[in-house]
């Protein structure tokens, strides 16, 4: 599959002079996309394991959400929160009851979501827990990932989301991911929150032990501390429940969401909590002009109901079991491990083999759209939507690319 014709140079070029180097993407410009497929501007198509990052689990240009954006942005897109509209109240109602939490906070990207949660879990902790004002801590883990503002790089264990952009707001207290007792000793009284995420999907999908969840859980109640799980990535049908925190019933005090909500064609996050705790919040305390508009509610509220009509989180649960068993059995010494649930998954590449990234462009070119995180791992995360067929179309690509693995010869050894 050729990606270097002469439209995609001078595209590609084009794009490279003008926009900031802060991206290093696939070597193909994508010109249109529906449901798991996209295509390039030489009509190269290729199976969409990105997702845009699990933001089109509802598959590409659904046409129902597409026809909720229509519909709306000929009759009232923003208002701001001056005043009422007539979607936002139908939206987080839907949400909530999804949710099973009483009270959200609508706002635009996940990033923004997680900043909310932040202000939220230090208001609750000076008004509500009786934490002496500036010293509320909040507990992170390492090889975290919520977002690229500047109080969220600075708790990044990640030298290059913070090196060179500090200093770094203080507040916050890192401990290993995975580990329940390392929280136990960590929590103080100024302790407000633990922030974590289900599954670390950026960091290269780490599935953290069995029963982890439901132990961070009880640890958070004993000490009142807010348990608040970032589900930007893994909610919304992606690890084969509707929230990736349902795999063990450990509801979290306060829960994260954005990029699926939107279904791939507006940006749409919220946080959600119960009334006790967001109600520490005030007039004037928080808030965003376009938080809650009418278009936004409604394209959310289209995005959700086309997860529960078409029974897609289901279908993430017996794909995602599918295609990782599928994967687990390739006969070859160039996957170390396989992780995930659902339609997340990420494989672990042996060095010897080169990074991640080399086969993200060897699959490319059989057409597979999939990325490489953190060197070694290829995420593979396509749209809730895939079909029997299209799947076992995927296995078998993975397949013949994995079959062909050679070390390789600039590898360290």
């Amino acid at each position: 599959m050729s990606h270097d014709s002469r439209a995609t140079e001078v595209e590609i070029s084009r794009t490279e002079r003008y926009v900031a180097p802060n991206y290093a993407p696939l070597p193909v410009v994508i010109c249109k996309a529906a449901g798991c497929w996209a295509w390039d501007i030489d009509g190269n198509k290729y199976l969409d394991c990105i997702s845009a990052y699990s933001s089109v689990n509802q598959g590409h240009c659904h046409k129902k959400i597409l026809a909720a954006l229509t519909t709306q942005a000929a009759r009232l897109t923003l208002t701001s929160r001056a005043v009422h509209n007539d979607q936002m109240g139908a939206f987080l109602e839907l949400l909530c009851e999804l949710s099973e939490f009483e009270n959200a906070l609508p706002m635009n990207t996940g990033a923004e979501a997680v900043e909310t949660a932040i202000k939220l879990a230090r208001k609750w902790a000076y008004t509500k827990k009786g934490v002496a004002a500036n010293q509320a801590e909040i507990i992170v883990c390492a090889n975290n990932f919520h977002g690229r503002t500047t109080t969220i790089s600075g708790f990044s264990s990640e030298r290059q989301y913070w090196q060179d952009f500090g200093p770094a707001t203080p507040g916050f207290v890192s401990i290993e991911f995975g580990n329940a007792a390392e929280l136990a000793k960590a929590i103080t009284p100024n302790t407000a929150a633990l922030l974590l995420e289900p599954i670390q999907a950026e960091a290269g999908v780490l599935v953290p032990p069995p029963g982890y969840l439901s132990e961070v859980r009880k640890i958070c109640t004993s000490n009142n501390v807010l348990l608040m799980l970032d589900e930007i990535q893994t909610g919304l049908g992606r690890t084969g429940r509707m929230f990736a925190f349902q795999h063990e019933q450990a509801q979290p005090d306060v829960l994260m969401l954005g990029k699926a909500l939107g279904g791939g064609m507006y940006p749409v996050s919220a946080v959600l909590a119960s009334r006790e705790i967001m109600h520490s919040f005030a007039p004037g305390d928080h808030g965003s002009t376009f938080g809650g508009n009418p278009l936004a509610s409604a394209v959310a509220m289209a995005a959700i109901q086309v997860l529960l009509d078409e029974d897609l989180v289901a279908n993430a649960a017996a794909q995602g079991q599918r295609l990782q068993s599928a994967i687990e059995r390739f006969d070859t010494p160039a996957i170390q491990a396989v992780r995930g649930k659902g339609l997340l998954i990420g494989i672990q590449i042996d060095r010897q083999f080169g990074t991640a990234k080399r086969f993200a462009l060897q699959l490319l070119d059989a057409g597979v759209m999939c990325k490489d995180t953190h060197s070694q791992v290829l995420r593979i995360a396509p749209p809730l939507t895939i079909t029997d067929a299209e799947t076992q179309w995927l296995i078998d690509k993975l397949a013949a690319v994995f079959s062909l693995a050679e070390p390789d010869s600039a590898a360290p050894s």
